[in-house]
């Protein structure tokens, strides 16, 4: 075999930068990604809109969630089922799904501009009746669908190769701009979203979640997510509290990613049959339940659960040992009801009230350390993606200083969930595929 002498590879790489489809390709690329940045800015401000105007109004009549919540969750509902199928729930399984080569038409009906409409829209309307909902896993499925319809201008209308990178690149796209995390968007188009080495490698991926990022920034300066915490002494990986909240983390996670599977999947009883039969009825109910948590909680749980840990991690603050576990059962009823509804972010803020109180228990001289440390081992313990866990919250904190014990933390939180549960996404994402028809019963012979 003849190798390619210089001159070649230079007149190679001369036409191939002078190729017009070359450069369309690429354009409709970065367009792509500022719109999805750009999109991720606008639905972040509106979700703040939303918790503001929710705010103010529990503040001046103490019982309106007991209204709002149990009928918006119904409303809700009915038009997701009704008029928006396919914005359901995070978003991140819809994704995953989308990019499998035999999803055929099911993808095409889940990425649907309707849907991100839907999406967006009924998201925020979620936060405003009280719901503990986050808007990381819809930014993901928007983006997705932004690059998806994008897909057909590349010259040629765009294989399927290119369709699915496409897809892939929007995803990892909406994780860089809505957390401001933009090696966190590689990390989860690698671990999370694609299987494939060769969707792996691409760079439609990169050049997205870059062009995303810099939108995001443009829009609204560069930031972390929870601001700045201040850290004294870095705990050691073999210190008994760091190991106490990486295996509560992987525990507590698990735990809730098993709830999640079995109440979409397979509920039990007389919810489960409610659930089936009198969907409407149901989010009726779950919003009642929210509406109640909030309530006990003095109205700890409603929204993305943002504010509470950036109040742990940059305040100091201690909240109720309670705020934990009554934050997760909201988001367990939000997600249930069948309305739109994301889950990384009220995780995060989960995990944080959880290494907080560990921390407050072992008697720790400060509790923000392990409240982030509990951010990782708990998200790693509901999506049992380890790096992409590790690399969100050393992005969002930046305490670079911690990666050990943060590498520590999602290894044995991943490792205690897979013993309590399958994967989140994945399991979730296979709901979405067309039920194999069964094989005809094989004839019977007579008898002799």
């Amino acid at each position: 075999m003849t190798l390619p002498s210089a001159k070649q590879i230079a007149y190679r790489t001369q036409r191939s930068l002078l190729s017009a489809a070359l450069w369309r390709a690429r354009l409709v690329v970065w367009i792509g990604g500022a719109a999805v940045g750009g999109m991720a800015v606008a639905f972040a401000k509106c979700t703040d809109f939303a918790l503001t105007t929710l705010h103010r109004m529990t503040h001046a009549v103490f019982w309106l969630p007991f209204v709002l919540a149990p009928v918006g969750f119904a409303l809700l509902s009915h038009l997701t089922r009704r008029y928006f199928s396919g914005a359901e729930g995070s978003g991140i399984p819809q994704t995953i799904f989308a990019l499998q080569p035999d999803a055929g038409p099911v993808a095409q009906r889940l990425l649907r501009v309707r849907v991100a409409v839907g999406r967006m829209v009924l998201a925020m309307a979620g936060l405003l009746c009280g719901g503990s909902i986050g808007r990381e896993g819809p930014t993901v499925h928007v983006g997705a669908i932004i690059m998806g319809a994008l897909a057909r201008f590349i010259p040629h209308g765009g294989t399927d190769a290119q369709r699915r990178a496409m897809i892939l690149a929007g995803g990892a796209a909406g994780v860089s701009a809505a957390f401001n995390t933009p090696l966190a968007g590689i990390v989860f188009a690698i671990e999370e979203l694609s299987r494939s080495f060769e969707e792996r490698a691409s760079g439609t991926a990169l050049a997205a979640v870059i062009i995303a990022g810099v939108t995001a920034i443009a829009l609204v300066g560069d930031y972390t997510y929870f601001g700045q915490p201040g850290i004294l002494a870095v705990p050691s990986v073999l210190a008994a509290t760091t190991i106490s909240v990486a295996i509560a983390g992987g525990l507590a996670g698990g735990l809730f990613s098993r709830l999640t599977l079995i109440g979409v999947t397979a509920m039990p009883g007389a919810l489960g049959r409610i659930r089936r039969e009198r969907p409407v009825l149901f989010a009726f109910l779950c919003g009642l339940l929210v509406a109640g948590i909030a309530a006990a909680t003095g109205g700890l749980t409603y929204g993305t659960g943002y504010d509470e840990a950036r109040r742990i991690l940059e305040s100091g603050a201690h909240l109720p040992w309670y705020y934990a576990p009554a934050r997760a059962a909201a988001t367990l009823a939000a997600f249930f009801s069948g309305i739109p509804a994301g889950i990384l972010s009220p995780s995060l803020s989960v995990g944080a009230g959880l290494g907080q109180m560990l921390a407050d228990l072992a008697h720790e001289p400060s509790a923000v350390p392990f409240a982030i440390l509990g951010m990782c081992g708990y998200l790693a313990g509901v999506t049992q993606a380890p790096l992409t866990s590790l690399v969100i919250v050393m992005e969002m904190t930046t305490q670079h200083a911690m990666v050990l014990p943060l590498m520590i933390t999602a290894a044995i939180g991943t490792a205690v969930s897979k013993l309590l549960t399958p994967p989140l996404y994945q399991t979730l994402a296979q709901r979405y595929a067309a039920p194999i028809a069964a094989p005809p019963p094989a004839p019977q012979l007579p008898d002799e």
